[in-house]
């Protein structure tokens, strides 16, 4: 269940594991109300790796005998030398043998973990059909279940009684050399709430949709789990749970530890891409540590860029300018405020000025419309969109919200499944030619309405993309095929152009150009068929184009540390992308460039035997 070979699996540093379970008090400096300041001058200079063989045993039967003498895996394997097309058919008639879809993801998880680069091969040619099970949805069962299916070290793990000896803990990471870490709390797991340590299956399939999407190799990838405590009773009491049994920190003592974090991580791998994942309360992280580290949050950004992508698209389509526009949410947290905050930064490019944009949103919450006069205390986060144009009107339900509104856009971040019924869908039909609707909410169980809920109860004319996969829809003789604002589109390819660029920070115009990015590349087929967002097996080649778009506006910016990549042109941009990229396909001719040039040395390479 990890992104890479399992961590310690085959490692001496295995044996080298430390205890810090003893509480050391932070230095004075961690207790101070500055971020931590990382030393941005050791970033070592641009240096391709020689080989991207794996550092974990290579058990692949479609090498040679030479090959596994090389690697010393000869015998460990059964003796015929297999073509991957073998080796697919096998691990797609043993996946179709699994009846429920947790046993999929353990069957998936089990072959990356032995044999990364077949399992890398299989997501890259089966990528529609492999990634839900290898992430949403399927992820978060896995999330719920993950102390009672766990089997092997999936990533690291850092407790709070680790403070003051973090650094320590991150030593016992076997792999060298780390360009992108994702790191959670578990707080807040999809739309599953406070989850705690089980919260590691979110690091471990985003890392790897990291590597399959956008090439970052495996073993530079880090799952990062935080136990910081957790206020779900649930899990004190469960005798399998493997962490903490104890209430989460304080805030206070949540930054503290996050600053420790922040800095051991930068030293240890100078450059390192931070992504925060799933935290209850995302915003103080980002807003403390955005401005020094190389560090975004993917439920804010990654979410707001990846919608704003699709509403790009859906606005061209229904030719109403953005002036006209009115967008009700329905979920005013830190994700549904993050992709509102996107849409009003395309609409102030579109020309409205910054009131004019945010006056285009409705956000609705459990206790009804957002607004200044409520009578209850916002959240901050709430308070830019809460309305003031209601004259003392407290309108309580969606429904009523949407009649009040009439709104061209239906946006759903609240994790109530079902919640857009068939009278809220039928009217947005009745008001609109062509309504967007976005239930975005994960996984399926939590989405707002089905990909043909909303197709039927709008004549089928719905521009309609959400946060889980459904299937193609056959409706009044037609085909219609569903978009889905899945983050995939996007973070890989961000977190790429940033490690590629040596990007400082990561900028909100740097997220904002990977929405434009990814709204752009679908090809003319795709446009015409009327989709929001590309089919979902380019992904490899979206990644680059949306990196392409990450690392431009860094060297716009004066953030990339890479200068080299600023005088290539986009195309010759686009082939230096691709070749950085991991390609599972050529690591079985990697090897055996290595073992040729060595061959002088090694005709007689029985003595590995």
């Amino acid at each position: 269940m990890s992104s890479t070979t399992s961590p310690l699996k085959n490692s001496a540093t295995a044996a080298a594991i430390s205890t810090s379970s003893s509480e050391v008090s932070l230095p004075a400096a961690m207790a101070n109300s500055h971020p931590p300041h990382p030393n941005l001058k050791q970033v070592p200079p641009h240096h391709r790796p020689l080989a991207s063989v794996s550092n974990g045993a290579d058990f692949d039967t479609s090498n040679s005998s030479e090959v596994r003498r090389y690697l010393r895996t000869y015998g460990l394997t059964p003796p015929n030398t297999e073509s991957y097309e073998i080796q697919a058919k096998r691990c797609l008639s043993q996946l179709a043998l699994k009846a429920a879809p947790i046993e999929k993801y353990l069957y998936l998880s089990n072959l990356r973990n032995n044999n990364v680069h077949l399992f890398y091969r299989l997501v890259m040619d089966h990528m529609k059909d492999l990634t839900p099970l290898i992430y949403t949805p399927v992820v978060g069962e896995a999330c719920l279940k993950w102390s009672e299916i766990y089997q092997q070290p999936e990533g690291l793990y850092i407790s709070y009684a680790d403070r003051g000896n973090i650094a320590s803990v991150l030593q016992n990471w076997p792999q060298p050399k780390v360009e992108i870490t994702v790191v959670t709390d578990g707080s807040r797991i999809l739309g599953l709430g406070d989850l705690g340590i089980n919260g590691m299956g979110i690091p471990v399939g985003k890392l790897a949709l990291y590597t399959g999407c956008a090439g970052i190799h495996p073993d530079h990838t880090l799952p990062l789990t935080l136990d910081l405590g957790t206020n779900n009773k649930s899990l004190w009491g469960d005798p399998l749970y493997m962490g903490s049994r104890r209430a989460k920190v304080t805030p206070e003592e949540e930054q503290e530890f996050l600053d420790e974090l922040m800095t051991a991580l930068s030293e240890k791998w100078p450059g390192i891409v931070i992504q925060f994942e799933d935290f209850k309360n995302p915003f103080p992280a980002l807003a403390r540590y955005r401005d020094t580290f190389t560090c975004f949050n993917d439920d804010i950004q990654g979410t707001g860029s990846v919608v704003l992508a699709g509403v790009i698209n859906a606005v061209k389509r229904t030719g109403i300018p953005v002036k006209d526009q009115r967008a009700v949410f329905m979920g005013a947290g830190s994700a549904g405020v993050g992709v509102a905050r996107q849409i009003v930064e395309f609409f102030i490019k579109e020309g409205l000025t910054e009131d004019e944009a945010r006056r285009c949103f409705w956000l609705v919450d459990t206790k009804g419309l957002v607004t200044n006069d409520r009578g209850d205390q916002l959240a901050d986060h709430k308070v830019y969109f809460s309305r003031d144009d209601n004259d003392g009107k407290q309108i309580k339900t969606l429904s009523e919200v949407v009649e009040y509104v009439k709104p061209t856009i239906l946006m759903g971040l609240s994790t109530i499944g079902g919640i857009f019924d068939e009278h809220i869908l039928t009217r947005m039909g009745e008001m609109n030619e062509l309504p967007i609707i976005f239930p975005l909410s994960n996984p399926s169980s939590k989405s707002e309405c089905t990909f043909e809920e909303a197709m039927r109860h709008t004549g089928g004319r719905a521009l309609f993309a959400s946060g889980s996969p459904f299937p193609t829809l056959e409706y009044n003789g037609k085909s219609y095929c569903p978009g889905q604002g899945n983050n995939m589109y996007v973070f890989p390819g961000i977190g790429l152009g940033a490690i590629l660029s040596k990007a400082v920070n990561i900028t909100q115009e740097m997220i904002y150009a990977s929405a434009v990015s990814l709204s752009t590349s679908l090809t003319p087929e795709e446009v015409k068929l009327g989709w929001l967002y590309p089919d979902i097996n380019r992904i490899r080649d979206v990644s680059v184009i949306v990196a392409r778009g990450v690392i431009r506006m860094a060297q716009e910016q004066g953030l990339d540390r890479e200068l080299m990549l600023r005088d290539l042109s986009d195309a010759e941009l686009d082939r230096y992308i691709e070749s950085r990229m991991y390609n599972p396909k050529a690591q079985k001719g990697l090897v055996e460039h290595e073992l040729s040039a060595m061959s002088p040395k090694t005709n007689g390479v029985g003595h590995h035997l």
